[in-house]
């Protein structure tokens, strides 16, 4: 069976993110060890050094093959086991992330958002993270790895409208404002 798209575009007060959730029947400790502990991220995505409690970590992506550059991560919250928000990346550039983990009758429920800088220009990073975060519920399951060529070509379009559309309503909003003198 072929994966589908599960993220959808929120807007926030402070931009626009690419939202996806999963689910795991698990504690919520079990869990956030594979966002916190860098040998379960390891499995899944990457693996980090430093200690996160002084709110500055580096990271570098696994998931893709080979190893990538270390990259400065800034913890701006860490509440465990449920809330990690985190700027990924060089100052000016970097990625806005969270992470929200809520537990219920022996289920995890794990939401992650990553900002959009461009709401067009980054389409393609929805299968990307449907395909990290379905290599999350395998290395949790113990199951295979997915095949990333299952999720890139297949999800492509359905991001990419997703953002077309998002965009378009957008450009609207700022024109009735515009038409009507409010500023933003």
């Amino acid at each position: 069976m072929m994966p589908q798209p599960t993220g959808r575009l929120v807007r926030k007060d402070d931009g626009v993110y690419l939202v996806l959730d999963r689910m795991f029947k698990a504690p919520i400790e079990e869990v956030w060890a594979y966002f916190s502990r860098s040998p379960r991220l390891a499995e899944w995505l990457g693996e980090y050094k430093g200690t996160g409690s002084t709110g500055a970590v580096k990271f570098r992506m696994t998931a893709d093959g080979e190893p990538a550059e270390w990259q400065d991560v800034s913890i701006m919250e860490c509440t465990a086991p449920h809330r990690l928000h985190a700027d990924v990346g060089p100052a000016g550039t970097s990625h806005r992330m969270f992470v929200h983990l809520t537990e219920a009758s022996g289920h995890t429920a794990v939401t992650f958002g990553r900002r959009l800088r461009s709401v067009v220009g980054e389409a393609d990073d929805g299968p990307r993270w449907d395909y990290y975060l379905d290599r999350l519920v395998a290395a949790h399951d113990r199951k295979p790895m997915p095949d990333w060529h299952s999720y890139g070509p297949v999800m492509r379009e359905h991001y990419r409208t997703l953002c077309r559309e998002l965009d378009r309503d957008l450009r609207s909003e700022r024109l009735a404002a515009a038409r009507s003198g409010i500023t933003e």
